[in-house]
């Protein structure tokens, strides 16, 4: 009995998968269409993303002057965060920080008075970094790139390479 049942389902799904399928023409409207709505959640990741990134490497946070929630302003945050993201993985200096990097220690060195890749003590975090010392805890707890970029912030404000005497001499920087 269960075998003629069995049978009998696949005989009539055969049937319905043959017959043919009738396909409806829908007119579109040729005037002013309705923006599209996407879920506003997305649209605030991608714009937490983009100031994430511009607030490491230190540019203004962008603003978008677009209505919330369209297909139009997520473009505009994906694009956005994907520029921010382009150019935090790319800091200026970056050859010189990774050869410093390499005489000085782990990106995850823990030891007490210096931590990470860069060996910076609590004072240098809290003087370019506040915020980062703060949210995420001490240096070894950064991303390489964190630690680069504040680094840079330390280059930019006058400092040079000169945090870093010894082995920015080796690296030939000094």
């Amino acid at each position: 009995m269960g075998a003629f049942v069995l049978s009998a389902g696949v005989a009539r799904g055969s049937v319905l998968l043959s017959t043919p399928k009738l396909l409806a023409h829908v007119p579109r409207h040729r005037g002013k269409q309705k923006p599209s709505h996407v879920n506003p959640v997305l649209i605030r990741r991608y714009r937490a993303k983009a100031w994430r990134w511009q607030a490491l490497t230190g540019t203004a946070r962008t603003t978008h002057p677009l209505g919330p929630n369209t297909k139009a302003s997520l473009r505009f945050w994906v694009r956005t965060a994907g520029q921010a993201y382009l150019r935090a993985i790319h800091p200026p200096h970056r050859r010189a920080w990774l050869c410093i990097h390499r005489y000085e220690g782990s990106w995850r060195d823990s030891g007490d008075p210096y931590w990470g890749g860069l060996q910076m003590d609590r004072g240098f975090m809290a003087g370019y970094a506040p915020r980062y010392l703060l949210r995420r805890g001490l240096a070894d707890r950064w991303s390489p790139f964190e630690q680069m970029w504040v680094a840079e912030r330390a280059y930019r404000s006058g400092r040079g390479f000169h945090a870093w005497p010894s082995t920015a001499r080796m690296c030939g920087l000094i």
